[in-house]
């Protein structure tokens, strides 16, 4: 067998090459799954009680390696007839599905670069990417991105065609230049022309790729100013394809389900570690689909951001409440069960190699499974062998839940400048509160003031166009300044303890990492949805805190407010003091200048429209204080003492 360090040396100097080996060594054997709406038809269908559905279940269907590829090189091709060159910026502005990976591939076996574009970017934001990005191409999904580009197409004289993924959005203006619309089945019928023409087009565009060639242009969600865009050559992504698959957590017997944005670093790497491992990637980006699909593809691997882990945490809190007082004291119970259980198996396993536990622990755990997480594997779809948690930290009392109930959350770490995933959790040895060790041939240390500084192959160029920018962070000798204060115990893992940029210091002198408080609140209270904890420069910590709706409503409900908005609920008494018995338990374990001395209910959940949070719903601290200075300022008035 191939060891570790030859595996990733012997990298070739592309995804693109490792693509069209995948396709040579397993050309028949499933690659993607993606969802088809049910038609008209199925949809006005009755059910088995004989009630109109209103809308039948998804159908999924599946295509091979070599049918992938024949979609791959024809996009490919088309776009080398339309004059695209090496490096040249195709961009990608799309939600999360099968035609965006396939075009991604097409742009890199056309030795093009992709420019990733989220969906809900607004106009202004959009045309600041497509021209400094001087993108040549834009492949969007429909019709609100189309319109994005002609709405500044003045802005983008470098922009010829507009490539759209849905047929029926497809609509030429008027004012268009001729050629500027055209579908992606138009543009995959030109690539098939070209093909016949020059059949060794595209293999010649793989063959001439380097390693240093520009491959990817992802730009940052900026919490001021305009976003950077993060330059990650060929090399970063066969690195780190090759990375995944000496890990061996996932192998080609694997089934990912993927609805991470692929506009974002974390849900991109997924597709380069898929095309070395060869597992099947089941890919559907509709967030609210996600506890729909999941018994539906019943995935053995996943990733998602701890959003989805809270979220599942807080629905399961209520529906055992809902379900009446016994219920939830059993659900509490067993919820405690299960961080007992995973922090001591931990720890025994750390110490021993062996994951044993007490036999009364152990006999405890038995009858919780039975009542409680089997009923949570099984929504998982009941084949889940682990879920990696990554973007943003997870609360260490959520993980060691999931940990106790058969669920294994391997947290890992990584920028969009590292290519993503710099540290992950190794498999069993797996630690709840870390973000593991890091990925073969990336290095690591830590700086006299905490902060952690990467280096290795999947650490960007720099930042395009702004070479001052790139200075800050990136050290001639290439070590790149993460901006995160973290501590590497004596075996090698990490743990993040807060951005360098959002350490607190109060006006007393106190250092507070407001993210661990904040982990620390959405571990027991199950109502919440964001929370932001300030204290910068002031004599207290206050928090803001947006409540989870379907939750909230929920419980309003059951205590006699019902028929009120979010608004009103959140507005009454009876909700703020709720939270506020939270806020106290929280206070108990932390220390004084720690604590939470005021706080506020929003009216709303913060949300990316208002550009609170980023696609990867990171809170945007400068935006939300921002917008919510006046709740601060009114807890901070006429207080004196710390």
């Amino acid at each position: 067998m191939t060891d570790i360090h030859t595996l990733i040396e012997s990298r070739p100097p592309s995804v693109a090459n490792l693509f069209l080996e995948r396709v040579a060594a397993t050309p028949d054997i499933e690659a993607y799954r993606y969802p088809v709406p049910p038609s008209p038809l199925v949809s006005a269908s009755l059910d088995q009680g004989g009630t109109p559905t209103g809308q039948g279940p998804d159908d999924w269907k599946a295509i091979t390696w070599a049918q992938a590829a024949d979609r791959v090189y024809a996009v490919a091709a088309g776009l080398i007839a339309l004059g695209v060159r090496p490096e040249e910026r195709v961009a990608l502005a799309a939600n999360t599905r099968v035609e965006w990976i396939l075009a991604d591939l097409g742009v890199l076996c056309s030795g093009a670069a992709t420019t990733t574009v989220y969906p809900s970017t607004n106009a202004e934001e959009t045309a600041y990417i497509l021209a400094d990005s001087g993108s040549r191409v834009l492949i969007a999904e429909d019709a609100g991105q189309l319109a994005k580009a002609r709405e500044r197409r003045a802005e983008l004289p470098e922009l010829a065609h507009v490539v759209v993924i849905d047929e029926a959005d497809a609509e030429p203006a008027e004012d268009d230049p001729e050629g500027f619309v055209l579908t992606l089945a138009e543009l995959e019928k030109r690539g098939t022309a070209h093909l016949e023409k020059h059949p060794e087009c595209v293999k010649e565009r793989v063959a001439a790729l380097r390693a240093d060639q520009l491959a990817t242009l992802i730009y940052t969600s900026g919490t001021t100013g305009r976003p950077k865009g993060v330059r990650l050559p060929h090399d970063c992504w066969a690195y780190m394809a090759r990375a995944i698959q000496a890990t061996g957590l996932v192998t080609e017997d694997d089934v990912q389900y993927l609805w991470l944005p692929l506009a974002h670093v974390f849900g991109k790497v997924l597709t380069a570690g898929q095309i070395a491992t060869g597992q099947v990637i089941a890919v559907d980006g509709r967030v609210d689909k996600i506890i729909e699909n999941l018994p539906v593809v019943r995935p053995t691997y996943m990733a998602a951001v701890p959003r989805i882990f809270e979220k599942v945490y807080n629905g399961v809190a209520a529906k055992a409440r809902q379900g009446g007082g016994a219920k939830y004291k059993i659900f509490q119970w067993a919820a405690e069960v299960a961080r007992e259980y995973a922090k001591v198996s931990q720890d025994n396993f750390r110490r021993t190699g062996n994951a044993s536990v007490p036999f009364v622990l152990g006999a405890k755990h038995k009858v919780a499974d039975a009542l409680v997480y089997a009923k949570l594997r099984d929504a998982f779809g009941g084949r889940l062998r682990a879920a990696v948690s990554g973007s943003a930290a997870l609360s260490p009392e959520i993980g060691y839940f999931f940990s106790g109930a058969g669920i294994h959350i391997l947290e890992g770490y990584g920028l969009t400048e590292s290519s993503a995933a710099s540290f992950i959790n190794p498999g069993e040895a797996y630690r709840t509160g870390t973000v593991g060790k890091p990925l073969p041939g990336t290095e690591v240390r830590i700086a006299e003031d905490g902060e952690i500084l990467l280096r290795g192959p999947g650490i960007m160029q720099g930042y395009h166009g702004l070479p001052d920018k790139t200075a800050e962070v990136l050290e001639e000798d290439g070590w790149f300044h993460t901006g995160d204060i973290g501590e590497l115990s004596p075996d090698g893992y990490l743990r993040i303890t807060d951005r360098k940029k959002d350490l607190i210091k109060t006006s007393g002198g106190k250092y507070i990492a407001p993210a661990e408080v904040e982990g620390q609140f959405k571990a027991v209270c199950p109502f919440v949805s964001n929370v932001l904890v300030h204290g910068a420069n002031r004599n207290f910590c206050t928090a803001l805190i947006a409540l989870d709706e379907p939750t909230i409503m929920g419980w309003a409900k059951e205590h006699g407010l019902e028929g009120k908005t979010y608004a009103e609920v959140v507005a009454t008494d009876r909700t703020r003091e709720l939270i506020d018995g939270y806020v106290e338990r929280v206070n108990e374990g932390l220390q004084r200048w720690q604590q939470i001395r005021k706080f506020r209910l929003l009216p709303r959940d913060l949300d990316i429209e208002h550009g609170e949070v980023t696609p990867s719903l990171k809170i945007k601290r400068p935006v939300v204080e921002r917008a919510f200075k006046d709740l601060l300022e009114e807890m901070y008035a006429g207080a004196r003492e710390a």
